[in-house]
Parts: C-alpha cells; sequence; structure tokens
C-alpha cells in the first residue's frame, strides 16, 4: 500500500528537486509522480455499500389454492424501534458488549426494515386472504381484523466471533376493526432466531430474511387461530 503521507508533499519542492535532475531524470520523476497521484486518488475513494432486502419473493404464479379464501386483513401498520429506523445493517456482539448496536459500513438494506417487513407481510399473507392499506378506503361497510406489527430487534447476533442468527423479536396486535373504535381482539410477542451461513454482513443478511419469513409463517398461523 501506498503511504498516503507522500500524497501530501508539497508540489514545489518536488518540481525544485526536478529541475536539477537530466533530461531523462525529469520524465521518469514526472512519471512517478503522476503514477503516485493516481494512487492517492484510488486510497481517497471510498468504497460503495452493498444494497440488500429480502429478496425477489414469488418469481412464478402462485398455485391456486382450493381451500375457502380467509376474511380480508387491514394492515394497519409495521412500525420499528427509533434504533431500526434506517438502512443501516445492524449487529451485537453478545460475547463482547451485547447493549451496544453496531452497524456495517459496507452493507445497507433497501429500505427501514419495516418497510421491508410490511412488503413481505402482504405478498405471504395475500395468497389466501385480500390485505387491505388504512388508505385503500374499502373497510366500510363490516368489521375486518387489523393487524398492527411492532418490530423491537432486527439485528446479527454474535455468539462468538465464528457463529452469530438472525434475530428478529416484534409484537403483533390483531384488533377488529369497524364503524367505532378497535376492538382488542389479541396480542403476541414473537421471537425468531436463524442461524447465520458466514460471520459477516452477507450472512447476517441471509439468516435476518430467513427470519423474517419464519415470523411471517407464525403471525399467519396466529392470526387464523385467533380470528372471531
Amino acid at each position: 500500500m501506498k503511504n498516503i503521507a507522500a500524497c501530501e508533499y508539497p508540489m514545489r519542492a518536488r518540481a525544485r528537486f526536478a529541475s536539477v535532475l537530466p533530461h531523462t531524470l525529469r520524465v521518469g520523476l514526472v512519471a512517478g509522480l503522476l503514477w503516485g497521484l493516481a494512487g492517492c486518488s484510488v486510497l481517497q475513494t471510498p468504497a460503495r455499500p452493498a444494497v440488500y432486502d429480502f429478496g425477489p419473493g414469488a418469481t412464478a404464479p402462485v398455485a391456486s389454492n382450493r381451500m375457502a379464501p380467509l376474511p380480508p386483513l387491514l394492515l394497519s401498520g409495521v412500525q420499528a424501534a427509533s434504533a431500526l429506523d434506517s438502512t443501516a445493517v445492524l449487529y451485537r456482539l453478545a460475547y463482547s458488549d451485547a447493549q451496544q448496536l453496531r452497524p456495517y459500513s459496507l452493507a445497507r438494506w433497501s429500505m427501514p426494515p419495516a418497510e421491508l417487513l410490511r412488503q413481505r407481510l402482504r405478498d405471504q399473507l395475500g395468497q389466501r386472504r385480500a390485505v387491505l392499506n388504512p388508505a385503500d378506503g374499502v373497510v366500510q361497510g363490516g368489521a375486518v381484523l387489523s393487524l398492527r406489527i411492532e418490530i423491537d430487534e432486527f439485528s446479527q447476533w454474535f455468539e462468538a466471533p465464528d457463529r452469530s442468527t438472525g434475530l428478529l423479536r416484534l409484537r403483533a396486535t390483531l384488533a377488529q376493526a369497524g364503524h367505532g373504535p378497535e376492538r382488542l381482539v389479541a396480542q403476541r410477542s414473537f421471537v425468531v432466531q436463524e442461524p447465520s451461513p458466514t460471520p459477516d454482513a452477507p450472512g447476517g443478511i441471509k439468516a435476518l430474511s430467513l427470519a423474517a419469513d419464519a415470523v411471517i409463517a407464525e403471525i399467519d398461523q396466529w392470526v387464523q387461530q385467533s380470528q372471531p
């Protein structure tokens, strides 16, 4: 690696030194100087972080299901703790300092985790029921189940330097929405961990994606069991 301090060597001093050298040496010195400056610019160019999401989801039409469709579901909101309100990919070192959330410098989510989970929820839960947004304006005409999600933890959990899992912890609230105030139906906390294939950012992202799919499957089953 080139010495970064060499990039700061005064240009005038180099020019005075070059003026007393033979022509051939001056040519070589200028070429070396240009190569060194090019190296300095390379060293100073920051690397761009890689951007990740949960994957493309279904890549082909979902096969028709002969089971009767489930009642519509209003996905009223997916919220996250303030520490998760960014696109940073976070991890914790449980063996060192579990209280500190650390971001990877060269990895980012394509959108905040709450938005990623909401998108995945709509895709998965919508396979057997209509999943509505509050802005859709089609809730009038009767009661409908309302689902609200609050994400408390979404990070790569390192139990040891070479062993980690994707940790997802959230709370789900199911209510019945109608013309009046919502009526609480059920509430439950979910905690899911999936092993990381590698102890790095790509491994953590893979584990967190699997954890998201696993918790959505649990939420789907819970909603079916809890609905009136």
